[in-house]
């Protein structure tokens, strides 16, 4: 079975694609982010029909209407089997319960720890099937705030048509995480420690994505979470969390811990699709520009402010513009419009009928430090269950939902695991959690990565120096 799906980006200057050229493109040239021209509808009973099949099963089923000709389902079908062969859990994703109504879904058992792995691993083998089938070598260029850049290594690591260059913010990613991306010494793989923040580290991305000649030079790939298949990867455990709970004869609430919006607007376009999602619930930490802008209808970025949750210390996140897209009745001149006044001048105003959308769907939380390490303290104390200090915001977020509604369950992301963060658990409760043996004697390598100025120039240099696509 093939698909046609179309995709159009945000800012309506951009010839339309196809799965595979999305893919490979990631932001579009136009500075916009693809999105489909429609979300394919998954009926009632197809969705009842998930109960029971494996994750990958369940992953193909899903993303098969956003393929193109480039894909089968059985294709795509192998390369989840696949991606998902190597996670510690069998169910890839499964749900605890915590409390009453209150749920954990776990997407942490993947090889770096993170959720990003349930993307980034199908991602690889996905953008591999693509260069090989054309004979294309392709330069993935990523900036992470601390889980994708790992996740990203991990997936393309050894990979013949792909060199990845990821940068992160120097001195503002954990320990474990700096680790998992400097201790990789495939050929293939370039670490940049950036001086400045992940903002800057994506601001310089996203230049770098519209420079049309040195896009073309290095055959530049993305795939940070502006990368559809990253977010289309990730509606999937939406709906196998919802199947389990009771979907789709039950309504569900999420509560997601978010930085650049990416895991939200999975599931944002699992409800769009027909998951019956009642509410989804935003929780930041300190840096909490969504929660000011659904609050005020103002979207204006301050400086980031660091947090024991660095994989959300992030004031520009990039996928609400896919959000505002819709929201706005996908008017491109709103999104140009907006986004250039942010470029300009630091900030821009929701137009009063998008907002009003955007509040009719999502919550936000803002969940200072305190709370943040009072709820790891608690859900140990009262569930035995250590939470990441990123998971701790959604559930401190999921806790306040269930005061407005008790009777509708909440689903709290856990977006990476305990370990990765050893420091803040043993501030909390006393206790340092450990990794997996495995993943231990991995980070016990020696680092290898190259620290540059927060400069455009400097970095294009270091990408064209090493990019094998150069060459060819």
């Amino acid at each position: 079975m093939e698909f046609n799906l179309r995709y159009l980006s945000t800012r309506g200057e951009a010839a339309q694609l196809g799965f595979g050229e999305v893919l490979l493109a990631g932001l579009a040239a136009d500075g916009g982010l693809y999105t489909p021209l429609a979300y394919p509808h998954v009926a009632p009973d197809e969705i009842a029909a998930l109960s029971g099949v494996s994750y990958a099963h369940a992953a193909a089923r899903l993303i098969s209407p956003y393929l193109s000709q480039t894909y089968s389902e059985d294709i795509l079908l192998q390369q989840a089997q696949s991606a998902y062969s190597g996670f510690r859990h069998q169910a890839i994703a499964p749900l605890v319960q915590i409390d009453d109504n209150l749920f954990i879904l776990e997407l942490f058992h993947g090889p770096t720890l993170a959720f990003k792995d349930i993307a980034m691993q199908l991602l690889a083998r996905m953008m591999n099937h693509i260069l090989e089938k054309n004979n294309l070598r392709a330069t993935i260029v990523g900036a992470t705030s601390g889980d994708t850049g790992a996740a990203a290594i991990e997936a393309f690591r050894n990979l013949d048509r792909v060199d990845v260059f990821i940068l992160y913010p120097d001195g503002r990613v954990s320990d474990v995480q700096r680790r998992q991306m400097t201790t990789v010494s495939d050929s293939n793989i370039h670490t940049i420690a950036l001086n400045g923040t992940f903002d800057d580290a994506q601001n310089i991305l996203k230049r770098l994505f519209r420079n049309a000649a040195f896009r073309e030079k290095v055959n530049l790939a993305g795939v940070n979470s502006i990368n559809w298949a990253r977010v289309v990867a990730q509606m999937v455990y939406y709906f196998t969390s919802g199947v389990t709970l009771g979907a789709p004869h039950r309504h569900i609430s999420f509560s997601v811990p978010t930085g650049n919006f990416g895991d939200v607007l999975a599931g944002y376009v699992a409800k769009h699709m027909g998951l019956p999602i009642s509410r989804l619930i935003v929780a930041t930490n300190a840096n909490d520009i969504l929660v000011r802008a659904f609050a005020t209808g103002r979207y204006e970025p301050l400086g980031v402010t660091p947090t024991q949750s660095p994989s959300m210390d992030i004031q520009v996140s990039s996928n609400f513009e896919r959000l505002l897209f819709d929201a706005c009745g996908r008017d491109h001149s709103v999104i140009r419009s907006a986004f250039g006044a942010l470029d300009q001048s630091g900030s821009f105003d929701l137009p009063a009928g998008a907002l009003a959308a955007i509040r009719r769907e999502f919550d936000a939380y803002s969940v200072s430090e305190v709370e943040t390490t009072n709820e790891i303290q608690r859900t140990y104390r009262e569930a035995g269950y250590i939470l990441d200090p990123h998971t701790a915001t959604g559930v401190h977020a999921a806790r306040a939902q269930l005061k407005i509604d008790p009777k509708t369950p909440v689903v709290a992301l856990a977006t990476a695991h305990a370990a990765k963060f050893p420091e803040a658990i043993s501030r909390a409760i006393g206790l340092t959690p450990q990794l997996p043996t495995k993943i231990a004697k991995g980070l016990a390598g020696k680092e290898r990565f190259t620290l540059l100025d927060n400069n455009e120039k400097d970095i294009m240099n270091f990408i064209c120096e090493r990019a094998r696509a150069v060459t060819e």
